[in-house]
């Protein structure tokens, strides 16, 4: 086997394992930024609570209050 043809053998192998390992990368990629967009969400929805905590809070102090 020639050495043209054993590095032309090699770089059709190296394609088809860029082939092979691209896709799953892409899936990986891709529920990464779904994750990230989800734990996005879920932390603005709790900061969100977070900020209304203390005005509930006091809510129930005055309810607590009158009754």
């Amino acid at each position: 086997m020639s050495a043209q043809s054993r590095h032309s053998g090699w770089s059709h192998t190296l394609q088809q394992l860029k082939f092979i390992t691209s896709d799953p990368c892409d899936l990986i990629k891709d529920e990464f930024q779904l994750l990230q967009a989800q734990y996005h969400s879920l932390k603005l929805e709790c900061d969100k609570l977070a900020s209304k905590k203390p005005e509930t809070q006091h809510h129930y102090v005055m309810y607590y209050e009158i009754s």
